[in-house]
């Protein structure tokens, strides 16, 4: 096993996946070691994929996703040994942050970058479902009391919180609208371009600000290629998904098949 670890840490060393691939990798040693479950906190889609890469490596191991609700985007993994004969628990609760919406206009980024100044990691904190004049917050189970008492003011706006629970969030449910484009690369600009409605040198300016992303990793390099299957998401756009790609038209662009979901 110590060499498949070494493997999997190997792979993603470098990269702004390595510090959770390690840590991924703690958890599903210790399942493996106790034959039991080990809890993630939430993770990204991407570090959902690295979890389920891990799973399969090193064997053994079965690993099932959760976020409190059908759609969630961050969920957390439990990895189970596969003697494991019961279900993994994942510990998710809700707290329900609300304010006056007539005099405050808070959205998703006020609610986190709030949280966060808390001084919370990340991995405690699953999807914020903001709307006029409140929000749901997904945390780990332990952390209840402490967003309860702490959680005060969102964008210096006061708020009152409370527990909520999971029964009242509804499934997530997407908008997709499928985009035919002929495109004059398969450069992630020339695709975020098509896909987002934007010019390409609007595309070049939101990866430099690190708005966009592939596969749920920041973009580094514009001219980067992308390939059928694979994710983009922009920050207040959506995602967008390479469904396919058509090969070459006469005049030489490639036709793809995109599907933008809102």
């Amino acid at each position: 096993m110590q060499d498949a670890k070494e493997k999997i840490i190997r792979y993603y060393k470098g990269t702004e996946g390595e510090a959770t691939a390690v840590k991924l990798v703690d958890f599903a040693a210790q399942a493996l070691k106790n034959r039991k479950c080990k809890l993630t906190g939430f993770l990204s889609p991407f570090e959902q994929e690295m979890a389920g890469v891990i799973a399969n490596t090193l064997g053994e191991l079965n690993v099932d996703f959760y976020g409190g609700f059908s759609g969630a985007e961050r969920q957390r993994a439990a990895f189970c040994h596969e003697d494991f004969q019961g279900t993994p628990n994942f510990e998710i609760a809700v707290i329900k942050a609300e304010w006056n919406g007539e005099f405050a206009r808070l959205g998703h980024r006020d609610v986190l970058g709030s949280i966060l100044s808390l001084g919370v990691d990340r991995e405690f904190i699953g999807d914020i479902i903001a709307t006029k004049d409140c929000a749901r917050i997904l945390v780990d189970k332990k952390m209840l009391d402490y967003f309860t008492a702490n959680l005060t003011q969102i964008g210096g706006t006061s708020v009152e919180t409370s527990v909520d629970e999971l029964e009242n969030i509804s499934p997530k449910e997407e908008r997709i609208k499928e985009i035919k484009a002929t495109v004059a690369s398969l450069r992630i600009d020339s695709i975020a371009a098509a896909g987002f409605g934007m010019s390409r040198s609007k595309a070049v300016q939101e990866i430099a600000a690190e708005k966009i992303k592939l596969n749920w990793q920041t973009v580094k390099n514009a001219s980067q290629s992308i390939k059928e299957g694979d994710i983009l998401s922009m920050r207040g756009r959506g995602r967008l998904e390479v469904a396919e790609i058509r090969g070459q038209t006469k005049k030489g662009r490639v036709g793809v098949l995109l599907r933008r979901f809102f």
